[in-house]
């Protein structure tokens, strides 16, 4: 149930638009008047936490928007009546009947005093995002790591792998039996071989080309046509794009080599549903807003997901499916995704994933970016 604002709540909230310094902070922010125990502003992002427009909140009875919440309600009397500037605690905000077919957000809620009597701040952010944030971070430098691991070993391989080849060449320039070429031939295959995995770990450490605008369908539909050349049968490959999306500053080969690593990897996990005819990969595109990538905050980014239905990924390598030379599949090098994610972060962006059996979901986020400007 919608509440009309009382005049002054009207006033109040003409404060907090349209260009409120609220609108700038990175968590959900609700203002509300005490007496009348409802919402006079929402920032963007409790927009977008919440699912509900600012113009729907603003009015709204708390009562309708969260329910039973005894916790919450406990916390902003507490504010009022015990003269606390303010109080912070891990709660559980429920789904009142404006929001009955919402989930529940589990969340760190802080709420305070404003400098006007009736009117206290909600803040909170989703704890998951905290968790997420943090594990991102270790992921990012164990990535680091590796990368630089790997890095220092393929450039100690590649001169005597260089220098193998050539005794090989020799060799067989000087083998009087023919029947002998098998032997050296195989010393020289192995070498090249060896040579492009080092180029492989190599290529990605080489600077970025981050200078000019893309639309990444494009990019998408480049990938999408790619794979479906190699998979023809028994593979559907869903779009479901945000096509209001601006363009995007960023190295576009780059982009297409990350995505098509990811989406090949997943199609080549859907191999035994391939042969049944019923194997899908849906590649989503949204905006999202207020995100941090990496410790920087960006206002707007690219929100990318490739979701198949496939096996999912073993419980055993789930937390190292970045990482060199880790794969899940028989024969593979474990370099693809290394790969992926490390010309995604070159595109100041970052690759992440969640997976169960029937659907194995890797999310991309990349920043829009000015080009004058860099990281904003």
């Amino acid at each position: 149930m919608l509440r009309k604002p009382s005049k002054e709540g009207a006033a109040v909230a003409a404060l907090f638009s349209p260009h409120s310094v609220w609108d700038e902070f990175p968590n959900a922010i609700l203002i509300v008047d005490y007496s009348q125990q409802m919402v006079v502003y929402a920032n963007p992002v409790a927009e977008v936490s919440l699912d509900l427009s600012s113009k729907l909140l603003e009015g709204m009875s708390l009562h309708d928007l969260f329910g039973h919440n005894p916790e919450l309600f406990q916390m902003l009397e507490a504010i009022k009546t015990e003269e606390v500037a303010s109080q912070r605690q891990d709660l559980i905000l429920n789904s009142g009947p404006a929001r009955a077919d919402h989930d529940p957000i589990n969340a760190h809620v802080v709420v305070g005093a404003l400098n006007h009597p009736d009117l206290l701040l909600i803040e909170w952010f989703p704890l998951e995002q905290q968790l997420r944030s943090e594990r991102d971070d270790r992921l990012v430098q164990q990535v680091e790591a590796n990368k630089a691991l790997m890095r220092n070993l393929a450039h100690e391989i590649k001169n005597p792998l260089g220098g193998i080849r050539g005794a090989a060449q020799l060799l067989e320039y000087e083998l009087p039996d023919k029947t002998l070429h098998e032997y050296t031939q195989v010393i020289i295959k192995e070498s090249d071989r060896l040579q492009s995995l080092v180029d492989r770990l190599l290529a990605p450490h080489r600077k970025a080309h981050i200078d000019d605008f893309l639309n990444i369908h494009e990019v998408l539909e480049r990938v999408r046509s790619l794979v479906l050349a190699e998979f023809p049968n028994g593979l559907k490959i869903k779009r479901n794009y945000d096509i209001s999306l601006p363009d995007l500053l960023g190295d576009k080969e780059a982009l297409i080599q990350a995505v098509l690593n990811v989406v090949h990897n997943a199609a080549q996990a859907l191999r035994t549903r391939i042969e049944q005819g019923d194997a899908e990969i849906e590649l989503t595109t949204r905006v999202v807003r207020n995100v941090t990538i990496s410790k920087q905050r960006y206002k707007l980014a690219l929100d990318l997901h490739v979701i198949d239905n496939g096996p999912g990924i073993p419980d055993e390598i789930k937390d190292k499916i970045f990482f060199p030379l880790v794969s899940g599949k028989e024969g593979g090098s474990g370099l693809g995704l290394t790969l992926a994610q490390t010309y995604v972060q070159q595109n100041y962006g970052f690759i992440g994933c969640t997976s169960k059996p029937g659907t194995t979901d890797f999310q991309m986020q990349l920043p829009f970016r000015l080009k004058t400007e860099g990281k904003q």
